[in-house]
């Protein structure tokens, strides 16, 4: 499949991530290195001071963990699922208006392949922060994600 027809991986989260869109989540840069996601304002997402709601935030922030987990380990899909072992959010300013989240990984990519050819389900940290358009951060998080190696075939 050529880079032209292939889906970029917001398309493919929006395509297979209900709350990605009904959030209308926008996914800018997503590479192994980093994801970057954005919570556009909308009234029908805010809490009772008038910003993004704590489970918007939540779920924007776990979106960009699991975008960069998908940039990251996409090509390693057909022996393992990526799942979302915990979570830990922190919110450490008022969020008003739109919200950006950024993801980097916790460990080095190679590393955690290496468990998984080593028949070990990896585990791993993304860390997440989430940020006003005036750059403060609003809020932080960490995602631990698993690679489950898929059941052998019979």
């Amino acid at each position: 499949m050529s880079s032209e027809t292939k889906p970029s991986i917001g398309e493919m989260m929006a395509a297979t991530v209900p709350m990605a869109r009904t959030l209308n989540l926008e996914f800018g840069e997503t590479s192994p290195e980093r994801a970057v996601v954005r919570l556009p304002d909308q009234a029908d997402y805010h809490n009772h001071v008038g910003g993004p709601h704590a489970g918007a935030m939540f779920t924007l922030a776990e979106s960009a963990s699991g975008a960069i987990v998908l940039a990251a380990f996409g090509d390693q899909l057909s022996r393992a699922v990526p799942l979302a072992v915990r979570a830990e959010i922190g919110y450490k300013k008022l969020a008003m208006g739109p919200v950006t989240a950024t993801a980097e990984l916790g460990r080095p990519i190679a590393e955690i392949v290496a468990q998984l050819d080593a028949g070990e389900r990896p585990e791993f940290p993304v860390n997440v922060a989430i940020t006003r358009e005036d750059g403060a951060v609003t809020g932080e998080m960490t995602i631990v994600w698993t690679l489950r190696p898929n059941a052998p075939a019979a």
